[in-house]
């Protein structure tokens, strides 16, 4: 039987045969699944993913002691511009190490800051390439500022020093120019960048109408912190929000993709307010420019028209000479052919009443005997429907209370009836029915 251990003594034993096995330094290329500082130290949590489910196929615990993790975050972030942060491709210089109490680690002794950096311009030149791809590369750019350009929508931090002197710069113009602002507050650094920044072109979006163009503007602070204008996400909202986007994020370093996708892009935030003075003032010197233009020509035409008027006084009495002239000769031919006219016409009415009066008596006569015939015929009729007449043929005419009794079941029993003949009439009281 093997001799029993305690763990103390097994895990030594381990760190012995590691030490033994695995004497020498590694480098390591890794992603950082997660990033810890504690008292100066530095306690990374390494991956290795699978290229094609993104599933993680190896882990590891990795520890940088402070001292030589201090200079070696100074000069990370000095060439990559960047804080070591999740999701980072890393290239570390890496030693075994196993201690009986805490386990195993590797322990770093160096990062390569170029090998991130790298990888870190990879990763932006495929997030171009996509935008380019969708074809919204460029699409701020095809965006027109307003003449005026006055509402200013404005994303940055409310604290923030860099908005404070874009508001001075604006308000406190030379020429007095009047600009109104609106503040959507977002984080710019850090891991929010993205989200807030979204969000607050989000908010804008649901008041279009009240704004001319949007300012995002971060005033100082490390070059480390800007990682969140290299997003994909947040690129796809500014290319393709319809107002047009000035950045002024206050650095030196290259461009953010923020920077290429926006509609202008300046250094810092007073440059922003700068230059949307600049293009009012501008487009006061045009106005101012063209009034004098129209001042001059309203002048020329003035002169012009004078002069035209001018002439045409010199010019006006022999024209209206000539023109009553004219008139009184228009006058004399208008005069002679109603003269002519008139004659014409009382010829030929007197013709027509010459033969009116020879035709009118037999014309009158004729008429008269058309309607003696016509009243004989109607004298006949009236005579045919005459009551008399019927009633000397033998008829008699029955009436009650001066009613014609056509029907014997009109009457009852004691109504008086009055019955009219030829020669004249008599009166009865009806017995029954």
């Amino acid at each position: 039987m093997s001799p029993i251990l305690t763990l103390y003594e097994l895990n030594n034993l381990l760190r012995d045969v590691i030490e033994e096995t695995m004497p020498d330094e590694y480098w390591v290329k890794a992603e950082i699944a997660n990033a810890n500082e504690h008292r100066g130290h530095l306690y990374l949590e390494l991956v290795q993913k699978d290229g094609t489910a993104n599933t993680p196929i190896a882990r590891a615990q990795a520890k940088c002691w402070a001292s030589t993790w201090m200079p070696a975050r100074a000069n990370f972030e000095r060439v990559t511009g960047q804080r070591l942060k999740t999701g980072m491709e890393v290239l570390l210089k890496v030693y075994a190490q196993y201690h009986e109490a805490y386990g195993f680690s590797w322990i770093v002794t160096d990062i390569d800051p170029t090998f991130t950096l790298g990888d870190m311009a990879r990763r932006r030149n495929e997030i171009i390439q996509q935008l380019k791809a969708e074809g919204v590369f460029e699409m701020q750019k095809q965006l027109t500022l307003p003449t005026f350009c006055q509402r200013i929508a404005v994303v940055s931090s409310e604290t923030a020093a860099g908005y404070g002197d874009f508001c001075r710069q604006l308000y406190d113009n030379p020429k007095g120019y009047v600009f109104y602002t609106q503040l959507f507050p977002a984080i710019m650094q850090g891991e929010k960048v993205e989200e807030t920044v979204v969000a607050a072109l989000d908010s804008i979006y649901a008041r279009i109408d009240d704004f001319d163009c949007v300012v995002i503007i971060r005033g100082g602070g490390a070059t480390s912190d800007l990682s969140g204008f290299d997003t994909l996400q947040l690129a796809e909202n500014v290319a393709n929000f319809p107002l047009p986007i000035i950045t002024g994020i206050g650095h030196e370093r290259d461009e953010s993709i923020l920077d290429m996708i926006s509609h202008t892009r300046v250094k810092t935030p007073t440059a922003a307010a700068a230059l949307l003075v600049d293009r009012l003032e501008t487009v006061g010197q045009r106005l101012d420019t063209w009034s004098a233009h129209i001042a001059m020509a309203v002048r020329q035409r003035l002169e012009k028209e004078n002069m035209r008027v001018t002439a045409a006084e010199g010019k006006l009495p022999a024209i209206s000479t000539l023109i009553i002239e004219r008139g009184e000769t228009i006058l004399k031919h208008l005069a002679q052919n109603i003269a002519l006219s008139a004659n014409k016409c009382l010829q030929m009415h007197s013709g027509q009443l010459e033969m009116l009066k020879m035709t009118l008596p037999k014309a009158t006569q004729r008429c008269i005997e058309l309607h003696e015939q016509h009243l004989k015929l109607c004298e006949q009729r009236t005579e045919m429907l005459n009551p008399q007449r019927i009633l000397n043929l033998g008829y008699s005419m029955t009436t009650c209370n001066g009613k014609v009794v056509k029907h014997a079941g009109m009457m009852k029993p004691g109504q008086t009836i009055v019955t009219r003949l030829a020669d004249g009439q008599l009166t009865s009281v009806v017995a029954e029915n």
